[in-house]
């Protein structure tokens, strides 16, 4: 027989056991074996580009995981290394912001406790966390920053790849009135723009609008699928960017194209860029509203 002691004691483990739970949450980790994959995929990337870096891997609270020097690299960059990649996880941002902010006159970013403010910290994503960060330093900023979005884009690439089939949750639905909205003014759908490589999606939509011409671009990993809905535009595509910098992972920007191919787009047109494809339009009869659909290179392949 069961006494009333047992059953108040039975109880009072219950609720421990309930308050206890309400007090913690389970969070996702990287592992070793995951900082060794982030790691190869940006020692794969700067071996492409002969580049002599120091690779730094980090948990989310900063601590190093892994630290690879390739050979020649110079000893300083290790210590760089990983302050740019704690810089990364510790403030849930590339450390690229704070060297822009500085650059732009915020002197007092340089007060900032454990920020490291020079690119080429990146974090890792999983499943819209922040997991850890690469650093990596070694060769130009531009190119530090390339070599480590490869190495973060790797743990992104096999969650989306080993999953064979989406639930219905993964549907998205967006109905007339919203899409109306977002032509009126040019809106991404789907996917956040900044940094959407390390994503749990590997594709963004745009509503996009233009009345005037914009800049010449190049997407390093981002094939853009261009169908016109309205409107008409002198588009090139090829050719050689004039004043080429880098403004954000990935992306790339100038003035105007050398050489190239013209095309006249107009409604029900399609046209398709290749990632690393330099385009440009040029002339706009307005307004010009087109989807974009685009789908992201794993870890930056085809650049």
């Amino acid at each position: 027989m069961i006494s009333w002691k047992t059953v108040a004691l039975g109880l009072a483990v219950l609720t421990v056991a309930a308050t206890t739970q309400a007090q913690v949450i389970t969070k996702k980790a990287l592992t070793l074996d995951g900082a060794k994959k982030i790691a190869a995929a940006a020692e794969a990337e700067a071996k492409k580009k002969n580049a002599k870096v120091v690779i730094a891997v980090v948990d989310d609270g900063g601590s190093l995981i892994l630290l690879e020097r390739l050979d020649d690299t110079q000893v300083a960059s290790v210590d760089v290394g990983i302050g740019k990649a704690r810089t990364a996880a510790i403030f849930r941002r590339p450390s690229k912001v704070f060297e822009d902010q500085i650059r732009d006159g915020r002197i007092a970013a340089l007060g900032l406790v454990g920020a490291t403010p020079l690119q080429g910290g990146i974090p890792i994503l999983f499943e819209g966390k922040v997991i850890g960060a690469i650093g990596v330093s070694g060769e130009t900023p531009s190119l530090d920053e390339e070599i480590a979005i490869a190495g973060a884009s790797a743990l992104t690439a096999r969650a989306t790849g080993s999953a064979g089939t989406q639930s219905s949750s993964a549907v998205t639905y967006i109905d007339s009135k919203k899409m109306a909205e977002a032509f009126s003014k040019g809106a991404v759908l789907i996917g956040n723009g900044e940094y959407m490589m390390h994503a749990t999606r590997n594709y963004m939509v745009h509503a996009s609008r233009r009345d005037t011409p914009g800049m010449a671009e190049i997407h390093n990993w981002e094939t853009d699928v261009i169908y016109v809905l309205e409107g008409s535009a002198t588009f090139v595509t090829g050719g050689t960017l004039v004043d080429a910098k880098t403004t954000e992972p990935g992306q790339i920007r100038g003035p105007s194209i050398q050489g190239g191919e013209t095309r006249r787009l107009a409604k029900g047109d399609v046209i398709i860029i290749p990632n690393g494809v330099p385009h440009w339009f040029t002339e706009v009869q307005g307004p010009f509203l087109y989807f974009v659909v685009k789908p992201i290179s794993p870890a930056g392949e085809g650049k």
